[in-house]
């Protein structure tokens, strides 16, 4: 199974001085053009602090010049990972146009107010799923899953102000790097990797 990419090139005077002016620019290109199933997808990769490494994708809220956002169950194998050791990688698999960006750094909880704003915005179904669902730990069947929901449903109905959950909310990870995949055929794609320098970026070009 293997694929020649055929992409138009990508070189260092197309891109834009500040890395997340970039990573929008190919956003709005890949959210536009309806190839990709949620392009907001990411993998996101930690490690316990010996170094054992997990993956899980999960859905990108925000992002601006202080970093990506995502929100989840702090008490998950994520968030649990992240507060032990906050290295962190995101990696977005934007296959239909052969490109991926990859970013690393380190994750840090948002403030509980930008949660708690954030929380409100969820769907009704979203926000009882917040509630009925202890993010990785073990359950005995789907019923009891299903079992927690509808009781949170008849306490709180549609209309019905849900708070956030006291161990749910977001993390920030703080980019060190952020790397430009573009694919080519015989495996000449193009890596462009901005390094955090100061308060400034530095762009490298890496071999494929």
């Amino acid at each position: 199974m293997r694929e020649q990419y055929r992409s138009e090139g990508f070189t260092e005077d197309t891109l834009d001085a500040n890395p997340i002016q970039q990573f929008a620019h190919w956003f709005r290109q890949i959210a536009a053009g309806g190839m990709v199933y949620e392009p907001n997808a990411m993998v996101v990769s930690t490690a316990t602090p010996d170094g054992r490494p997990s993956s899980r994708t999960v859905l990108l809220k925000k992002y601006d010049d202080r970093g990506f956002v995502f929100f989840t169950n702090y008490a998950s194998r994520k968030g649990r990972e992240l507060t032990a050791n906050p290295y962190v990688s995101l990696l977005f698999p934007w296959h239909p146009l052969a490109r991926q960006v990859i970013v690393t750094g380190t994750a840090a909880r948002v403030a509980r107010e930008e949660t708690v704003a954030y929380f409100r915005t969820r769907p009704h179904g979203s926000q009882l799923g917040a509630w009925a669902s202890e993010q990785s730990t073990v359950i005995g069947s789907r019923q009891e899953l299903i079992d927690r929901y509808e009781e949170l449903a008849a306490r709180y109905p549609e209309g019905e102000h849900i708070p956030a959950p006291p161990e749910w909310g977001g993390f920030r990870v703080v980019p060190e790097t952020i790397e430009f995949w573009q694919g080519h055929e015989n495996r000449l794609h193009d890596r462009l990797r901005y390094v955090r320098e100061g308060d400034g970026w530095r762009v490298e070009r890496l071999c494929p």
